[in-house]
């Protein structure tokens, strides 16, 4: 989901030429699917266009993930949660690489330091783009010692921790 906060600028009013231009683009590029989305696309932007200076206006998207990405990623998890020898549980494991990962909130914690708050990847909670990049981040804390030393703590030779990551990972077509 992305969150957009615009704010209308004091530029004085939008000359008639400059408003029929830029809807001109705005409905011949894009155009509301259907007529109820065609008459919603048109309201939007007329409130835009009516905004008096220093209002603001915040739009919310959401762009639906792709189905066969959002599988790989999490069979993917789910087979190295299987694989592991750390967690018990799944739900603490997806936190932990979440956390690795940088997916997370920082609050105050309860004695004066800051702890990391793992963030939602359920599909209301983020779009496609900002999973994908998630991913990325999954698989680059994948492949540092770190990770592989947490996840197989009984293999003691980080040459042979770092091959059986690799192989997992390319078992989903993550190349290093």
């Amino acid at each position: 989901m992305a969150r957009i906060e615009l704010v209308r600028m004091d530029m004085g009013p939008i000359p008639a030429a400059d408003a029929e231009a830029a809807r001109r683009v705005i409905f011949g590029a894009v155009d509301g699917l259907g007529e109820k989305g065609k008459r919603q696309w048109r309201r939007l932007w007329a409130s835009i266009f009516r905004l008096e200076p220093g209002e603001i206006v915040e739009i919310v998207s959401h762009k639906a993930r792709s189905g066969p990405f959002h599988r790989r990623h999490m069979a993917m998890e789910q087979a190295l949660f299987e694989a592991q020898e750390r967690f018990e549980q799944f739900r603490s494991f997806r936190d932990w690489l979440k956390v690795g990962a940088g997916h997370v909130e920082w609050f105050p914690g309860p004695k004066g330091g800051v702890i990391p708050v793992p963030n939602s990847i359920s599909y209301a909670e983020l779009e496609d783009n900002d999973m994908r990049e998630v991913h990325v981040q999954m698989v680059r804390f994948l492949r540092t010692e770190h990770a592989q030393r947490t996840l197989w703590p009984g293999i003691k030779d980080p040459v042979k921790r770092a091959d059986a990551m690799n192989a997992f990972l390319m078992g989903f077509d993550e190349w290093a």
